[in-house]
Formats: structure tokens, sequence, C-alpha cells
């Protein structure tokens, strides 16, 4: 199982950017689905991105996309999402999973605050 670690999480005023990193450890990580998933207290997490295992597909939750890119380098085992553009409504602990499937993960990190002023 790949361990993840976040990184990157702030505060940042309305219009920001932030970009968020996310380490993992195995040799598997260029296998792997990732994707970042964002939770506010007394809701559902909820998906953010996803990128494919080499980079070549990307998806995004509607709320976010033009503004959040998700990428990933493989000699690194890191995957990043770049945030521009950021709202009051993008404030939460955003997560990074591994092997994404069907809107669940096989591993998640710890989390990362985000957390955007009006």
């Amino acid at each position: 199982q790949v361990q993840l670690v976040e990184s990157g999480g702030g505060l940042v005023q309305a219009g920001g950017s932030l970009r968020l990193s996310c380490a993992a450890s195995g040799r598997t990580f260029s296998r792997y689905t990732m994707g970042w998933f964002r939770q506010t207290p007394g809701k559902e997490r909820e998906f953010v991105a996803t990128i494919s295992w080499n980079g070549g597909s990307t998806t995004y939750a509607d709320s976010v996309k033009g503004r959040f890119t998700i990428s990933r380098d493989n000699a690194k085992n890191t995957v990043y999402l770049q945030m521009n553009s950021l709202k009051p409504e993008d404030t939460a602990v955003y997560y990074c999973a591994a092997d994404v499937k069907d809107g669940t993960a096989r591993s998640w990190g710890q989390g990362t605050q985000v957390t955007v002023s009006s």
C-alpha cells in the first residue's frame, strides 16, 4: 500500500493561488490513477480531480474546472494540484488519494488545510 504525504496548504486571499503536493512512497506509484478530494466540517468528502497513471487523462469537478490543474511527476513519485483564482468556498481539508476508482481510493493522505479568506 502506498503512503501519501500532502504539503502546500495554507491561508490565501480570494483570487490567489496555491500549489499542493503529494509525495508517495513505493515503486507502484506510476501504476495508479491519483486524485485529490476535499472535505469541510459536516460534509462528505468530495471529488476534486483525478489523473491517469501516465498523466494522459484528467478529470475535474465542475466547481474547479478552469481554475485547478492536476499533474504528476512519476520520476519523483509526486502529484500536484495547482489552484488558481481561489474562492472562499474552496476552503477545505484537501486529501491526496491513490488508486482512485468509482469515487473512492485504496490509500489516502492525512490531509492539508486550505483556507481562502474573502
